[in-house]
């Protein structure tokens, strides 16, 4: 069996949070089933979120009307994008699973609130449809096969032995995380007329 090779893009900027913890304890599970583990901390790297022209390096084709997609595109087949892009889009091609938190995705993330609270009748509405977008119109099709998310349902309000019990749970999630099946996400095809 190859050796997997694991990306978790990581963005928290404080080393002592449950967000911390977690990318720890995931670092420790697949590292001990032989992955491979590279952790992009994209608050340690200052990574720069915004899309500017700043991204290319050299000339644009069209300074007067810039257009990011068209400009990166040619600058990605012309190999001038930015090292910190070209690091990272290595980093994606290499991978075989990525927790944001190539072939799998998984969503790991904390809350603020109580699992109650993002539920079809809570005050911040049901989980599974704030996900959607992110599942199902970016992820998966983009080509990932997306796994059931990892919420952490408001850490900071738990007991230090809830806390614990998060990270046990995470930790057994992470050593079976090859086996598991992915979500039943429709692709758009399925429901066009022909």
């Amino acid at each position: 069996l190859a050796e997997k090779k694991v990306l978790i893009v990581y963005a928290h900027q404080s080393a002592g949070s449950f967000s911390a913890a977690a990318k720890e304890a995931a670092v420790e599970v697949l590292k001990s089933k032989d992955c491979s583990v590279e952790v992009s901390d994209l608050y340690a790297m200052k990574f720069k979120a915004t899309a500017t022209a700043e991204d290319i390096t050299g000339e644009v084709k069209n300074s007067e009307h810039f257009r990011y997609a068209e400009e990166t595109k040619l600058a990605w087949d012309e190999g001038r994008l930015s090292a910190d892009i070209t690091e990272e889009q290595r980093k994606l091609q290499e991978a075989d699973l990525i927790i944001f938190q190539k072939t799998k995705a998984l969503l790991s993330f904390t809350t603020g609130s109580q699992e109650t609270m993002f539920s079809p009748t809570g005050i911040n509405g049901d989980m599974n449809v704030t996900l959607w977008p992110l599942q199902n119109g970016i992820l998966h099709y983009c080509g990932f096969q997306v796994l059931a998310p990892q919420i952490f349902w408001a850490p900071e309000d738990a007991t230090p032995e809830g806390r614990s019990a998060m990270l046990a749970a995470w930790s057994t999630r992470l050593v079976w995380v090859w086996e598991v099946s992915h979500l039943c996400l429709w692709t758009a095809h399925i429901h066009s007329r022909n």
